[in-house]
């Protein structure tokens, strides 16, 4: 089994998809404005968002997303 790893631009798009969807453009905008303005703690972020997961956790958790999701062409 292999994972596809797809490139920086395409993860941006689809991050700014999603935001777009849920959060509408006003508060993308705001999202996006704070994030390059570097507020915020990434690592506190992450820690509140994986907490202590291990790379194989991880692992697991994207193999299992990719194997139901739609596949994208390239």
């Amino acid at each position: 089994m292999s994972i596809q790893i797809p490139s920086d631009i395409e993860i941006l798009h689809e991050a700014a998809e999603v935001l777009l969807e849920h959060l509408g453009p006003a508060k993308s905008a705001r999202f996006w404005s704070i994030w390059q303005a570097g507020q915020g703690d990434y690592l506190r972020w992450k820690d509140a968002v994986f907490g202590q997961m291990s790379v194989a956790e991880l692992y697991e958790q994207i193999a299992e997303y990719q194997a139901q999701s739609p596949k994208q062409d390239s």
